[in-house]
């Protein structure tokens, strides 16, 4: 059954042409993932769609008497309701006879409303559907409903506007960034909610593992053409590159089919038969198939990182509280070269208050930070960029110089640097409120990195970024050298960056975990009780770790280290011999790339070597 038709939808904003003629459909039951880079109108369909915005041409169809629901960015909620009143604020039937039945509980003395009241509950079965509602508040968060929304937080307000969305179980959910201002444990459970559900959901989402987990289709607009997969993440990566080598050799074949009928239709009179001007008709048809270009202008990440020396970062005995909440309980620790950590744990456990108190923008009730001399540390913080009113995008890398230093002692101008990241000269001269909340989180990324940090913090840096950037931002982060701490709820992000874990359980305890987040699922799993059974005992994961029994905590960090390491060594070893085997390397680079590629086979030899001497120790 088809809900909802987008019939040859066209959008441009000035000069500017978002997308033209684009068409597709979303069936009853069908979990569709909508994919694009940032600032190609993503956010503008879903507006289309649900009647927010409309297009300059062509229309969208939807099917009568279907429920649809919206979750923007911006949930549109009413602050002087209390969350309760919000849920309630709804027209559905049954949410109006729980509100009646709650009043009349609130009333004991008036028995005849109280028995109205139960009666219905009981004609319209709404029993379920209380405690359905109420654990959808719980596991959002939402426990104290006398609090206003005035009073919450962005990602309170998120969660409620989500909430009532989920109560209200419409027939289509238009889902911006759902997973946005959820802990871990939330998007779990949500996952797990819309892998069970009969819903129909149509979304945009860079959380990976949601969109392998819940998506059964997704729908690409790229280079202003939508291109349909009917299978979950993993089959569309496979689909995707299947289908840019196939165009890429269709434009090849083009291109020398292009050749010979250049040559023909310049030997040709200027008199034509019939059968010459059908040629030459299609002589155009080719010669634009030629010249067609994928516009793969891809994000290029490039610093040139401050020398960093023996000491890094120290924190002795750090303690801190707000009020009778424990944040911090004499914390210890020392941050080694290379460090790569994620932090994870419970929204309200102190993970930023933590960077906070790491970077001295918050001062601990006792102990101290101590950084050293040559560590210049990056913040990528959530609150991103602030800047002045009409201030354009290139005023804000100009703030840092007209030229900015790269690696070997080379430099280029702002508005190059800009083009790196993606903005072209005339966005450059946009002004900054005009950016899509991706174009300002990879700005807020240039101005950080533009400062060559050696210890890089970042706080949330996936939010509101499109999957192609993400997957640029990962590799830059696999090849720094500096040291890296990240606080993210996608886990993908976290598995591919990360060795080791500070798992924040709340009341001042953090742990440090060995491993990626997959490794600590795992490990929580399966010290987890099932749900008839007893709770178990806590077990410390460092007195259950059967493949690394034989290993300290160091060692099992290094170890983890070293396999990322051979990994990143191997890839750019097969990169260099393959320059090489196709002549693609100058004469001029020859020594430099050759002296290149001896120094990473060093590095293999040695790595390699300490990996047998810990895999003996560990089998041991």
């Amino acid at each position: 059954m088809n809900y909802l038709s987008v019939e040859n939808i066209s959008k441009s904003f000035g000069a500017r042409t978002l997308f033209e003629n684009v068409s597709f459909g979303i069936n009853k039951d069908q979990k569709i993932a909508f994919v694009a880079k940032n600032g190609t109108g993503k956010t503008t369909i879903l507006s289309i769609i649900t009647g927010k915005d409309f297009p300059d041409e062509g229309q969208v169809v939807m099917r009568k008497g279907i429920r649809v629901e919206y979750l923007s960015q911006e949930p549109n909620l009413q602050d002087a309701l209390t969350i309760e009143e919000s849920i309630f604020a709804s027209d559905n039937e049954i949410l109006k006879v729980i509100e009646r039945y709650e009043k009349a509980l609130e009333n004991p003395e008036d028995q005849d409303e109280y028995q109205k009241a139960f009666e219905q509950m009981e004609i319209h079965n709404a029993w379920d559907f209380e405690t359905m509602y109420k654990q959808i508040l719980f596991k959002l968060k939402l426990e104290d409903l006398k609090l206003k929304v005035k009073n919450l937080s962005g990602g309170q307000r998120k969660r409620l506007a989500l909430a009532i969305i989920l109560i209200n179980k419409p027939d289509l959910l238009i889902l911006d960034e759902p997973t946005n201002h959820l802990d871990l444990e939330m998007i779990e459970w949500l996952e797990d909610y819309f892998a069970k559900e009969n819903i129909t959901l149509f979304m945009v989402t860079h959380d990976r593992f949601f969109l392998e987990r819940v998506c059964n289709e997704i729908i690409e607009l790229d280079n202003g053409k939508i291109y349909q997969y009917k299978g979950n993440y993993s089959y569309y990566l496979q689909k995707k590159e299947e289908r840019i080598a196939a165009e890429n050799a269709s434009i090849d074949k083009a291109k020398n089919l292009f050749v010979k009928e250049l040559d023909w239709m310049r030997r040709q009179p200027k008199a034509r038969t019939t059968k010459s001007k059908s040629r030459q008709d299609d002589f155009y048809v080719i010669k634009e198939k030629a010249h067609s270009r994928r516009k793969e202008h891809e994000l290029e990440l490039e610093i040139n990182m401050e020398r960093m020396g023996s000491k890094i970062i120290e924190m002795h005995n750090v303690s801190l509280s707000f009020n009778d909440k424990v944040i911090l309980k004499n914390f210890e620790y020392i941050f080694n070269r290379g460090e790569r950590i994620g932090i994870i744990g419970k929204n309200g456990t102190g993970k930023s208050t933590f960077l906070n108190i790491l970077t001295q923008t918050i001062q601990p009730d006792s102990g101290k930070v101590v950084i050293g001399e040559t560590i210049k540390v990056g913040y990528y913080t959530q609150s991103g960029i602030n800047p002045k009113p009409e201030q354009k995008v290139i005023d804000i890398i100009k703030e840092y110089g007209e030229q900015i230093p790269l690696t070997k002692g080379r430099s280029i101008s702002a508005a190059q640097l800009l083009e790196r990241f993606l903005f072209d000269r005339k966005k450059q001269h946009d002004f900054v409120e005009k950016l899509s909340g991706g174009e300002l989180k990879r700005l807020y990324l240039c101005t950080v990195l533009i400062q060559n940090p050696n210890f890089l913090i970042l706080d949330e840096p996936t939010n509101d970024l499109d999957i192609v950037t993400l997957n640029v931002l990962e590799n830059f982060l696999l090849d720094f050298p500096g040291c890296l701490l990240v606080v993210s709820h996608d886990r993908y992000f976290m598995d591919k960056i990360v060795d080791h874990l500070f798992v924040f359980r709340g009341n001042g305890e953090i742990e440090d975990f060995p491993g990626n987040y997959s490794d600590f699922r795992i490990y929580e799993d399966s010290v987890e009780p099932a749900k008839d059974e007893a709770p178990k005992e806590k077990v410390n994961w460092k007195d259950n770790q059967p493949k690394k029994s034989g290993l300290s905590f160091n060692e099992q960090k290094e170890f983890s280290k070293i396999e990322r390491e051979i990994k990143d060594l191997e890839y750019q070893k097969k990169q260099i011999e393959e320059a090489f085997s196709e002549g693609k390397v100058a004469d001029h680079q020859i020594e430099t790339k050759a002296n290149e590629l001896q120094k990473i086979i060093q590095g293999l030899e040695s790595r390699e070597e300490r990996w047998f001497e810990l895999s003996a120790k560990m089998e041991s």
